[in-house]
């Protein structure tokens, strides 16, 4: 079986690394769970694996019963307890941090690994209750190269079909694996990970607004044109904060327009982009060879490959990902780290001279031009290692 590279990571983080809750977010179905049985399969330690996504969410004492399970299996070395879909219980945290904090006086022997899909309720009950106790790691959408290695996925075939393993045997009936995202993926990540744990007061109106969002991969739209596509919409501020939901379930998430100015950067037109290629394709009519063939559509969804693969890639508050659009002039993305600016230009088809890309590098001349596709960076090398490795190196360089 197939093992990414976050295995080892953990692996070696637990055994060896400082003494830390490991704590893994990501999205469903990118084998979290997977990754925690082949980690507890490298150590070698006794492992207690346990989820907490029912229809009804356990109470906080619920943990506990699994901590001393865990501290059972024990026979003098540590051991592995993984509580997946942690979120949902409530006040799991508070629960994670006593127990941790009173390893030394009871002399625990368990090494808990947390697994969350849902990135907004993780990282508050981190924040909260756990703050200097927890090292995060990511387990995000899989990339071209890791589907190339386990499935024998091209690059065309990557754009269109993404990056879910679960789905990649049923690709050969696009019919059946349409279905199959949409059912049991799409629709399990709203109603378990974003309706289950978030006061949502309209969920037809949430779900609406994603399958409008899903049909506009890489574009800039309008929350006054999404009103007028959406029923019992109510205002632009609900749409914002849906939207906002639906990326901390890694769906799709609306970048903002890049400005020095904080004030018309929240007002901007959100530049949707899905974080996986199947969200979008998963919804659309055209199948793989008629979207291939299709260039405007093609266009768009390797525009929109590119930017999942930045969302997937630069995590945490040194990083911000936008757009910017002056009249008809556009740069696709632009990427800030520190006081580094990257324009980013996707060019799927033959090179053009592109006016966008001139008007911001004139206003902004310290910014650092990247073409990828026709002209520039090869898609194949764009998408074989980490964005960063374009931009300018590895994060430690940066």
């Amino acid at each position: 079986m197939y093992r990414r590279s976050l295995v080892a990571e953990v692996a070696s983080a637990l055994e060896s690394g400082p003494p830390f809750v490991r704590v893994v977010v990501g999205p469903r179905q990118v084998g979290k769970t997977t990754a925690a049985e082949q980690i507890a399969e490298s150590l070698g330690w006794p492992a207690h694996v346990i989820t907490a996504d029912s229809p009804r969410p356990h109470r906080p004492e619920w943990i506990d019963l699994q901590w001393e399970l865990a501290e059972r299996l024990s026979t003098g070395g540590p051991v592995l307890l993984v509580l997946d879909e942690v979120q949902k219980v409530p006040g799991w945290s508070e629960v994670v941090k006593k127990r941790w904090d009173a390893r030394k006086k009871t002399k625990s022997k368990v090494r808990p690994l947390l697994l969350g899909s849902s990135a907004l309720l993780v990282q508050k009950g981190l924040t909260e209750s756990l703050a200097g106790r927890f090292f995060l790691h990511r387990c995000m959408h899989w990339s071209w190269p890791e589907m190339k290695v386990a499935f024998g996925v091209g690059l065309d075939e990557w754009i269109y079909f993404g990056g879910y393993p679960g789905a990649a045997e049923l690709t050969q009936t696009v019919d059946t694996w349409k279905r199959y995202v949409t059912d049991s993926l799409v629709e399990t990540v709203i109603a378990r990970d974003v309706l289950q744990l978030q006061t949502v007061n309209k969920p037809a109106l949430l779900r609406h607004l994603f399958a409008v969002a899903a049909g506009y991969p890489a574009q800039v739209v309008s929350y006054t044109k999404m009103l007028g596509q959406l029923h019992d919409a109510g205002n632009t501020t609900t749409l914002a904060h849906y939207l906002s939901l639906l990326e901390t379930a890694f769906l799709i998430s609306g970048l903002p327009m890049f400005t020095r100015g904080v004030v018309r950067k929240r007002a901007s037109s959100p530049k949707l982009v899905l974080w996986n290629n199947a969200l979008a394709t998963s919804s659309l009519l055209p199948n793989f060879s008629e979207a291939r063939a299709d260039g405007e559509l093609w266009g768009r969804l390797v525009e929109n490959a590119v930017g999942a693969h930045l969302l997937n890639h630069l995590h945490g508050p040194a990083w911000s990902i936008s757009y910017w659009r002056d009249g008809d002039d556009e740069v696709d993305f632009v990427v800030n780290h520190g006081q580094k600016t990257w324009a980013i230009e996707v060019k799927s088809t033959r090179m053009r001279p592109s006016r966008g890309l001139e008007k911001f590098l004139a206003r902004y001349p310290k910014t650092h031009p990247v073409i990828v596709g026709a002209g520039g960076v090869a898609l194949e090398t764009f998408f074989a290692g980490p964005p960063s490795d374009v931009l300018g190196g590895s994060r430690r360089n940066l």
